[in-house]
């Protein structure tokens, strides 16, 4: 249901608000890139450091910006079951095509636990779900068998694999049927898993090169396999560069030095170093989006 290339949205702020003004202006810049879809209030989109009313105004304001010319894919995960239902919710009333739900953190549930938090999500909404492993935030993995077995539910329809480990992605793949949608939630890994079977990315690094990771996709969906290995080779220092500190320090810095937002960041999230700053508009600059 949902394949190809997704970005996970940065939130811009004006002031310690939400910009408006500058969100719009984001999703559109992404839409005439051709990304095929956009995630509001992903971790990308510092969603934990998001108020509650904050956080259903931007899912509402990136429906209202894309306007039905490409999904939106909320993301309105928490640790606490009955608050993902509400958000997942309101999302789908909202107009919203589908949710973004990272597995429980902090909690630390067992695998059956998982799988029941998930259940009951889809129960409550019967809306489409995206599932997200991301152990190195959740400090739970979720386990192919149980990807496999929510795979089998209605309105579980992808996951978001940012687990980093290849094999156990090439094993949910394996498992789950051929039209759930594996996606990579790691940038550098898209092109291996595009070969083992995934069926797209929710990048962060199409924040700043949206044409670049789309050509990258695409040039492997046609077949051009030489092609997206050398995009994908040209591509590494720019990887590199936006997770040398934590997502999305860098590519907030980023988005500010192409003038797409003001570098403010929530904490306890900091600006990124001076040093960093400096390697990172070099890498820019050799790539040619930041002139």
């Amino acid at each position: 249901m949902f394949e190809g290339i997704h970005t996970a949205l940065i939130t811009p702020f004006r002031d310690g608000q939400v910009d408006e003004e500058a969100l719009r202006a984001h999703v559109e810049r992404q839409i005439e890139a051709g990304i095929d879809g956009v995630i509001p209030c992903g971790s990308t989109g510092e969603s934990a450091t998001l108020s509650h009313l904050e956080h259903r105004r931007v899912v509402e304001i990136v429906v209202d910006a894309a306007k039905g010319r490409v999904p939106v894919i909320a993301g309105t995960g928490s640790n606490s079951t009955r608050e993902a239902i509400e958000l997942t919710l309101h999302a789908k009333q909202a107009g919203a095509d589908g949710s973004l739900l990272l597995s429980p953190y902090y909690n630390k549930p067992t695998q059956e636990g998982i799988y029941a938090h998930y259940a009951a999500i889809a129960e409550a909404t019967r809306f489409p779900l995206v599932l997200y492993n991301i152990p190195g935030r959740t400090a739970s993995n979720i386990a192919p068998e149980i990807i496999a077995r929510l795979a089998r539910l209605e309105h579980v329809v992808g996951v978001k694999e940012a687990c980093g480990n290849v094999d156990q992605i090439a094993h949910v793949i394996a498992k789950c049927p051929q039209d759930f949608a594996v996606l990579s939630g790691d940038d550098s890994l898209t092109l291996p898993l595009l070969a083992l079977g995934a069926k797209g990315v929710i990048s962060t690094t199409s924040n700043v090169a949206p044409r670049q990771i789309a050509d990258l996709v695409r040039r492997f969906q046609r077949g051009d396999v030489a092609g997206a290995q050398a995009l994908h080779h040209t591509l590494l220092p720019l990887f590199d560069v936006l997770f040398c500190e934590t997502n999305p320090i860098p590519v907030k810095a980023a988005a500010a030095e192409l003038g797409f937002c003001r570098p403010e960041i929530r904490l306890p999230l900091t600006r990124i170093t001076d040093a960093n700053l400096e390697r990172l508009k070099l890498v820019l600059k050799d790539l040619e989006i930041l002139r």
